[in-house]
């Protein structure tokens, strides 16, 4: 796919960030307007992150023109916003493939260009990291700057003011844009806020502050009253108190729509030393009236027509989330001490109807994967029954409040883990590789791999009547369309199922890549055993298979380092058992993007990569 750059006479006159700052000022408006155009159109036709990016237009561009980027470092919180830095970066021509297997990454990524500072994908993390590179630009003397863009959601997670407390302890010169995208404090944008952001950031007000600083640096009294004054002179203006407390000089809000004001404010900010923020209030989908409707629905599009709403999708096998939504409203139904929790992801776990249905029972706790997972512990500890969805990757953030404030206690909350193993486009920062390895390790912590979509529905019934905790983890997408019974029975802890008897080679399968160890086996002539549970391992089917089986091969979409297969090898040790091992599964490295389909053939996952890695270890 290409577009024509005819079509965009501004933007076509810059690449990269260099030649964007050689246009006059008075093109920037133009340019954006180009700019948000050709990211329609781009998107439209190839896929990929859509209303983030049409947000953030006008303050890339403002960005780019005022900062020396790359030397200057700009740092961009999770990344969904940043489709129009990559086609400001020299990358307009790439843009096509983002998200694709051998594309362009779906999220700043340093190995593809020296403007992506810093790897992202996980949510709130730029402030931190912005706040490493000023201590080293300040150690290095060469007036580097250093600016951190993050969105009013990534801001509610506490480690975005861990590090807004640290920052102002530290007083370094580091800028942090909030990116305020919500309606509420809409009526706040106009021209008296811009106004007073270019008066707030302007040589006179800091100059007579710092200087009245200074002159009062050693009249106590008079220097509390100082501080006092100008924060309550501010206050009544602005709402940046809670930063200014934290020790950042606040701006703002200010139309993150209007390129000109912002790249006034940003020049004068760029003079100011100290840690700044600056609130920046812009619309999710500006410019595209179906997208500034339905942000949510546009977040990320498969191609469509821009002159038409996205296509419905046709009906079909239900996904692994629309299951666990379906069961957690049948659950509810029967049980009032279901609590239901999420970080922020109602839509991915497939919660809006629960949420509209039983809302007393349904809790969205932002974007605070360890706030999330103590509270479910707090709720279980006083006696109901909370279950935390929560994707495979987001997981790994709350890893110490599972152990310590869940399994230590042996507290009964149900981990619904979304995304796990391989998830596609979103690439190595979302894969969800590890949660086998980091989970198999933790006490109390009773695992399930549900093999196909009925199980699954059986094995989270389960896992919400023990007395202890337990995960049940399912891929991102749908099954191979196994019918999924109304009724709920638990499984009996531990027990595996025989799917096929077979000669002397036994397979092994951990979770939903039975479909293809299935036709593996069947190409083997193996055994096939799906083992339903990684903790506790079903020792009992490996004991009666050793003898007449040579090979024991286990099957994960998980690394194979410390995962389900590494159980197997552990118990075949212990009983000095002889059989030989082929553990087949995700490999020591990231796994970048593309479709899971392309995936499992490149890993060798799917059932050809299975038949040739067992006949390749048989030597054949």
């Amino acid at each position: 796919m290409t577009l024509d750059l005819d079509h965009y006479p501004v933007l076509s006159l810059a690449e990269n960030p260099d030649q964007l700052r050689k246009l006059p000022q008075d093109k920037l408006k133009q340019f954006s307007n180009e700019l948000r155009e050709y990211l329609l159109a781009c998107v439209s036709q190839s896929s990929g992150h859509f209303a983030s990016g049409l947000g953030t237009v006008e303050l890339t561009v403002a960005l780019h023109y005022v900062y020396n980027t790359p030397f200057d470092r700009l740092i961009w919180d999770v990344g969904h916003q940043a489709y129009p830095h990559k086609i400001l970066t020299g990358r307009r021509d790439k843009m096509p493939t983002i998200r694709k297997k051998g594309g362009l990454h779906p999220f700043p990524w340093p190995p593809e260009s020296e403007y992506d500072t810093f790897a992202v994908g996980h949510s709130s993390t730029s402030i931190s990291a912005a706040l490493g590179m000023a201590v080293a630009a300040e150690k290095e003397g060469l007036d580097r700057k250093v600016v951190a863009v993050i969105g009013d959601g990534a801001m509610t997670a506490g480690m975005a003011f861990e590090a807004m407390n640290h920052g102002g302890d530290m007083d370094k010169d580091v800028l942090v844009i909030l990116n305020d995208n919500e309606m509420s404090i809409s009526e706040n944008v106009g021209a008296l806020n811009s106004h007073l952001a270019r008066l707030l950031t302007g040589s006179l007000f800091n100059s007579i502050r710092d200087g009245g600083k200074k002159l009062l640096s050693n009249v106590p009294p008079i220097k509390e009253f100082a501080a006092r004054a100008e924060e309550h002179i501010k206050g009544m203006v602005v709402p940046g108190t809670i930063f200014e407390e934290l020790g950042f000089h606040y701006i703002g809000p200010i139309d993150g729509h209007d390129v000109n004001g912002m790249v006034n404010t940003l020049r004068n900010m760029r003079k100011i030393k100290g840690p700044q923020i600056l609130h920046v209030v812009t619309k999710k989908g500006k410019g595209f009236e179906l997208a500034e409707k339905d942000p949510i629905k546009f977040h990320a599009v498969p191609k469509f027509n821009p002159k038409a709403d996205l296509p419905k999708s046709a009906p079909g096998k239900p996904s692994y989330s629309a299951i666990f939504g379906n069961w957690l409203c049948d659950m509810a139904a029967q049980d009032d001490k279901l609590m239901a929790i999420t970080p922020a992801m109602r839509e991915g776990s497939g919660m809006v109807r629960f949420s509209q249905e039983y809302p007393q029972q349904y809790f969205d706790v932002a974007i605070a994967e360890q706030h999330a997972v103590t509270f479910a512990a707090g709720l279980a500890k006083e006696d109901l029954n909370p279950v935390v969805a929560i994707y495979s990757s987001f997981l790994q953030r709350a890893y110490d409040q599972l152990i310590h404030d869940v399994a230590l206690q042996n507290l009964p909350v149900l981990f619904a883990i979304d995304r796990a193993g391989i998830v596609g486009a979103d690439g190595p920062t979302h894969q969800g590789a590890f949660d086998i390895s980091f989970l198999r390790c933790i006490p109390n912590l009773v695992i399930m791999v549900p093999g196909d979509e009925n199980e699954c529905r059986q094995m989270l019934y389960t896992g919400h009547k023990l007395n202890q905790p337990a995960c049940v983890r399912y891929p991102r997408g749908s099954g191979k369309g196994v019918d999924v019974a109304p009724q709920m029975t638990a499984l009996e802890i531990g027990k595996s199922r025989t799917m096929r008897d077979g000669k002397s080679i036994a397979i092994l399968n951990f979770g939903t890549l039975l479909p293809e160890a299935e036709k593996a086996a069947q190409a083997l002539d193996a055994t096939l055993v799906d083992m339903r549970f990684v903790k506790p391992l079903d020792t009992q089917i490996i004991d009666s298979l050793q003898a007449n089986h040579d090979l024991f091969v286990t099957l994960e979409d998980g690394a194979i380092i410390g995962g389900a297969g590494s159980a197997v090898a552990e118990y075949l040790l212990q009983r000095q058992y002889s059989n030989k091992l082929l553990q087949i599964g995700l490999p020591d490295t990231f796994i970048m993007q593309g479709t899971q389909e392309e995936m499992y053939a490149e890993l060798g996952i799917d059932a050809a990569g299975i038949e040739a890695k067992v006949n390749a270890f048989l030597g054949k």
